[in-house]
């Protein structure tokens, strides 16, 4: 990277709750955050976000007569976006950029009106604009008022850290002092949930203690579920003096199609995008690695067989969040992220309760934090103290 980029703010909505007092504190527990649902009749794992946080949302739904028809995709960025930008600092007159993307997009209100129309023939006034992936950036923009470029884009799961990439993008040019980059993701719908279901890698557990067994690699069933959030993060260029955390390394990487959703054995996307992040660090310098493992047989295998390859049988201390609050889809990234910087800030590793207790390590100084998308759009991103 030409200069370290600094994260003045960071601000989410998931099922760790709203706020970043109730997110650590979630993480302090070893509970997860699962309910069970009927999904076409059959009891199904999902993350939802708390009451708590539910009324946050309400709140934001009724601020604005605009917002009634809007998908709670675009709520839960303006939620997340609003927090951020305060807790930055960033005044009306300050016109930052925002990059704001989804896997998704707006699946709740898209199932509804299809079905609609499959019904009645006839489609709804609100169907198209409510159900573009543009308009969660746009909404973003307009709620907070900025005249900077608002763009949105899907990578599926890598989606937000590639709006990290975007942002530290546009910094670097000169073309942007300020970028709010984040991901939204609302997938507890019964049409997304059944994709995941065909593709057999949806978690079929009631009954355990952990349904999902992310990084657990003698697992014998898939177990991947899915949970639903927002986050975002306010970057500003170089080494701000209200910086809570700077990115110094970025790295990426796209596989060589084997399957519609496969990466290699040994996740040679993870590989290329680690190296890339890591530059000239060495990576013994690297103290955790936040995983992105969604609890899938093939794919932890493959992306540890990517950190031995890059780091060693010594690799740094491995973890992982979507154990506790699912696969976020194009949120998750980000809501890595926000593990990584509250571990650095608190000086304190989160493990994975059920796997086999790891060294904790005496000082968390450098993150890297991994995302990988169906079609093996992986994108690795370090983040250090100030």
């Amino acid at each position: 990277m030409k200069q370290p980029i600094s994260i003045t703010a960071l601000a989410s909505i998931s099922p760790l709750g709203s706020t970043e007092d109730e997110v650590w504190n979630t993480y302090l527990t070893n509970a997860h955050c699962i309910s069970f649902e009927s999904f076409s009749g059959i009891r199904t794992a999902v993350a939802r976000l708390p009451k708590t946080a539910i009324i946050a949302i309400e709140e934001v739904r009724n601020s604005s007569d605009h917002y009634r028809n809007l998908d709670t995709t675009v709520l839960f960025g303006i939620y997340a976006a609003r927090q951020a930008v305060q807790s930055a600092g960033w005044n009306e007159d300050r016109d930052f950029g925002i990059n704001m993307g989804s896997s998704r997009g707006a699946t709740a209100l898209f199932e509804k009106y299809h079905q609609e129309f499959l019904e009645e023939g006839v489609s709804s006034t609100f169907s198209s604009p409510t159900t573009t992936l543009g308009n969660i950036s746009s909404w973003i923009a307009q709620d907070l008022q900025t005249d900077g470029p608002d763009i949105s884009h899907s990578i599926t799961c890598s989606t937000a850290l590639h709006a990290v990439l975007n942002g530290v993008a546009w910094l670097q040019s000169g073309l942007s002092d300020t970028f709010l980059v984040g991901g939204s993701e609302a997938p507890l719908t019964p049409f997304t949930i059944a994709q995941m279901k065909a593709l057999k890698i949806y978690t079929s557990e009631t009954s355990a203690e952990y349904p999902c067994q992310a990084m657990h690699l003698e697992k014998t069933r898939n177990s991947m579920f899915l949970g639903e959030g927002a986050a975002v993060v306010c970057l500003e260029k170089g080494i701000s003096p209200n910086a809570r955390a700077l990115i110094t390394g970025i790295g990426y990487a796209t596989e060589h199609l084997q399957h519609n959703i496969s990466i290699t054995t040994d996740a040679v996307c993870f590989q290329k995008s680690m190296r890339k992040a890591l530059g000239a660090v060495s990576p013994d310098t690297i103290d955790v690695i936040v995983m992105h493992t969604p609890g899938t047989i093939k794919g932890d295998q493959a992306e540890y067989n990517a950190v031995h390859a890059v780091f060693g049988a010594k690799h740094p201390a491995l973890t992982n969040n979507k154990w506790k609050i699912g696969h976020t889809f194009g949120a998750s990234g980000l809501l890595s992220i926000e593990m990584a910087l509250l571990m650095l800030t608190h000086q304190h590793f989160i493990p994975v309760p059920y796997l086999p207790k790891t060294t904790s390590p005496k000082k968390i100084k450098r993150v890297l934090v991994n995302a990988v998308g169906f079609g093996g759009n992986a994108v690795s991103v370090i983040i250090e103290h100030p």
